[in-house]
């Protein structure tokens, strides 16, 4: 299969201007700016069913379409805040194909009418934003970027900004505000970054894998890659493998053209040891768990943005983290909710305060030292956090517990029955 998004894995070099140009680097941009209004281009995107690959799938044309008309100075941010554990595919993408990338926030910056474009990347990728800067040097030296870009009346500024490490700045207006050198920390919405982003401007935040499907859709056209995938969930997806499996790693895949069972067991080359699959993190730690033994028909499902909703899960960003048969869940939640406790900004209460008390409950029941009622405690928590917090982080961190509480309660009573984990015995 051709690969759209990871064509390094298919061109050596990518990362140099020269090799990515001669496989047909920034025609897109310039087919966009020569032959294109900003209009057209945004009309091809949407005709083009694209969706946000960040993890909430919005319909990336329809999201550069809301910002108000002739509201100036408008602004287009790349979400490179890959924070999500198990989440590693802008990684790749930034460090080996950096220049698709570019192409993709220069034609979306086009479409919208936008001078200055932000990459905010996670502060532990030092590598990444070197070769984004030196991608960046190269694009301006070409004239991709800069004054006057291809020679037409259009120019744009790209500037990356490293972040500091924190979970919540990938939220978009914890983003916006770290980006204004404030405390990253979720804003009240409405209104919404259509309107009041980036410096109380109308402005436009899409994630790294969104905008290197833009060049694509550009140089190829709407009807081509509305032919990949599914009709609601159009072209390639990149699925982040990892835990127990014999090859983890990145892999490109259209919509609804593989199962769990084809991701783990022909891409994965399946559990490491031979051993047996127990559950499944299908978007990394946000997303509720799934597990064969539960209802074996997942492993089957083609994977969409709407193929899990029927299974109590979603895809997201498509992290997906497998789990043998030796592994502990009540662990694993613990785990993943203490990550969720750390990264919590604090601005509001119910996950400020539950993902505190969730996290204390879930090392109690670990320890051994828990009651059954403790089970029944720590999902009540987290059922009276959802839809009450400021940002999805809150909710995210129910998933764990109520996922895990679900499909192995037996599991949960047996740590209190036998007064600790059967795993580490």
């Amino acid at each position: 299969m051709e690969h759209l998004i990871l064509r390094d894995l298919d061109i050596p070099n990518l990362q140099d201007i020269s090799v990515y140009e001669q496989h047909g680097g920034y025609d897109a941009l310039r087919k966009a700016v020569k032959e294109m209004t900003p209009d057209q281009v945004t009309d091809v995107v949407k005709a083009s069913g694209l969706r946000g690959r960040g993890g909430a799938g919005f319909p990336a044309g329809v999201k550069w379409s809301f910002l108000p008309k002739g509201v100036f100075p408008r602004y287009l941010v790349a979400n490179a805040d890959e924070s999500e554990p198990g989440t590693f595919k802008d990684r790749q993408i930034m460090e080996r194909n950096p220049h698709q990338f570019v192409e993709g926030i220069a034609i979306a910056s086009y479409a919208i009418q936008c001078h200055n474009a932000f990459i905010y990347i996670r502060g532990e990728f030092p590598y990444a934003a070197q070769c984004l800067e030196k991608a960046l040097a190269d694009a301006e030296q070409r004239g991709y970027v800069g004054k006057n870009v291809l020679g037409s009346d259009y120019s744009l500024t790209i500037t990356v900004h490293r972040g500091a490490g924190a979970y919540i700045c990938g939220e978009e207006t914890a983003l916006l505000e770290s980006l204004e050198g404030k405390l990253g920390q979720p804003r009240v919405k409405p209104p919404f970054p259509a309107s009041v982003g980036l410096y109380n401007k109308p402005t436009v935040i899409n994630n790294v894998e969104t905008l290197c499907n833009v060049p694509v859709i550009i140089e190829r056209g709407a009807e081509w890659y509305a032919k990949i995938g599914t009709p609601k969930s159009t072209g390639p997806k990149v699925f982040c493998l990892s835990g127990h499996v014999n090859r983890p790693g990145n892999y490109e895949a259209p919509f609804g053209s593989i199962s769990f069972r084809d991701l783990i067991y022909d891409f994965g080359g399946g559990i490491r040891g031979g051993k047996k699959l127990k559950a499944i993190l299908p978007a990394g730690a946000s997303g509720p768990m799934l597990s064969p033994l539960a209802n074996p028909a997942v492993m089957d499902v083609k994977l969409d943005f709407e193929a899990l909703a029927p299974f109590g899960s979603l895809l997201g960003s498509a992290s997906v983290i497998v789990l043998d048969e030796d592994t502990c869940v009540v662990w694993a939640a613990k785990k993943m909710v203490r990550f969720f406790e750390h990264e919590s900004c604090g601005k509001c209460t119910p996950c400020r305060e539950g993902t505190y008390w969730m996290s204390r409950v879930l090392e109690r029941i670990d320890a051994g030292i828990g009651t059954l009622g403790d089970v029944d405690l720590v999902a009540g928590v987290a059922t009276q956090m959802q839809g009450r917090t400021l940002c999805p982080l809150g909710d995210f961190s129910t998933s764990p517990v109520l996922g895990s509480v679900k499909i192995f309660r037996e599991e949960y009573e047996r740590h209190i029955k036998e007064r600790g984990c059967w795993a580490r015995k």
